[in-house]
């Protein structure tokens, strides 16, 4: 049965099919369950490879959780048949990094918020254990403060260069699309190197595998057969929630411009979010925050690489619009985490910079 919107007097309503909306719910919950399952696979897979906490957020999360948007882009740049079409590459890959930024941080934000008031909640009422924090008390001490910069502060030059080559036309600018993938090398090569002694060599006790409950210590076999599982669920789960965002735009009087760059980074990031969740809810804070920032990366560098490789890499002014607000994020965010007064509210506040980026985007496109 459709859902009729009754429009003004003299303007035609639209139908919107309700297999839409039951999808887009669907494959939201695929998304959710699957992430549950994957961040389960991924921390037993960083065990197994003997890498330190954080790289288990900030290389093996992120790279799977990354991985929708990337495709959008590898696709769009490499198969467009028109400028059109190639653009639709260069807008995922700024709006990637725009919706972690603000986003994806703002709702980690506020579920450590919520987290912290419902452990409150359960004290008063003798049924809890004391609160993790306080709504004003910072997200760790000053050594995760400076780990958490670290990443912004790589982020934010690469990105600031991401921007400007959009704006310039020269003839070897595609040949920097490889100094964009030797960039997360290096990163990569950083985080893996790390080890556990990068996190103090403390050794967390993790929950059993899903796919062997009953098993002290799962097989490799499993943890990798789970890890693929999910990753690929993940991936085509995000591919519906993205279709069907796609095609209810449009119905609601929606602009394909507007759904691209308001709807659509937000469905591509949909795993990120999902995964701070998940990872909130357990207690693993910093894991959530380091998977945020890992994505962030690969955004920064993997699609813009292949942007430049297979576009004219040029912005309109929506896209550099996108940059200027990603880039404000990001310096709002470097300023408190140096200054270690990042709290839950301060980082939900980020998510102020996408209504500021919905609201310029307004006049830029009408």
């Amino acid at each position: 049965m459709p859902i009729v919107l009754e429009a003004p007097a003299g303007r035609e309503s639209r139908t919107i099919p309700v297999i839409h909306f039951v999808l887009l719910i669907v494959s939201a919950v695929a998304i959710y369950l699957s992430c549950e399952w994957f961040v389960n696979a991924v921390e037993w897979l960083g065990a197994r490879l003997n890498v330190g906490k954080m790289a288990v957020g900030t290389i093996l999360a992120a790279f799977g959780t990354a991985l929708p948007e990337s495709v959008v882009t590898l696709v769009a740049v490499t198969t467009g048949a028109t400028e059109e079409a190639k653009d639709i590459g260069v807008g995922a890959a700024m709006g990637g990094p725009l919706a972690l930024s603000t986003i994806a941080y703002g709702v980690t934000g506020m579920m450590l918020l919520l987290k912290r008031r419902g452990e409150r909640r359960q004290v008063q009422a003798g049924t809890g254990v004391p609160p993790s924090g306080r709504d004003g008390e910072a997200l760790g001490d000053a050594k995760d403060m400076k780990r958490l910069a670290k990443d912004q502060k790589w982020f934010l030059p690469i990105f600031v260069v991401k921007v400007a080559l959009g704006l310039v036309a020269f003839t070897f600018k595609p040949a920097l699309g490889f100094l964009f993938f030797a960039a997360y090398a290096v990163y990569f090569w950083r985080e893996m190197r790390g080890g556990r002694e990068a996190d103090g060599g403390v050794d967390e006790e993790l929950e059993p595998l899903k796919f062997q409950p009953g098993a002290a210590s799962p097989a490799t076999w499993a943890v990798a057969a789970q890890t693929l599982a999910t990753l690929a669920v993940i991936f085509f789960a995000s591919q519906l929630f993205v279709r069907q965002l796609d095609a209810i735009g449009p119905m609601l009087g929606l602009s394909s411009a507007v759904t691209a760059l308001l709807l659509s980074p937000i469905a591509t990031e949909l795993p990120e979010v999902m995964n701070a969740v998940i990872w909130v809810r357990q207690g693993k804070t910093q894991l959530a925050l380091a998977n945020i920032s890992g994505a962030m990366m690969i955004q920064a560098t993997v699609p813009s690489g292949l942007g430049l490789l297979f576009t004219t890499w040029m912005f309109d002014g929506a896209l550099l619009w996108s940059g200027l607000i990603t880039m404000a994020a990001i310096v709002y965010l470097l300023l408190t985490m140096r200054a270690r007064r990042l709290t839950p509210a301060r980082l939900s506040a980020a998510a102020g910079f996408y209504l500021v980026f919905a609201v310029g985007l307004v006049p830029i496109l009408s």
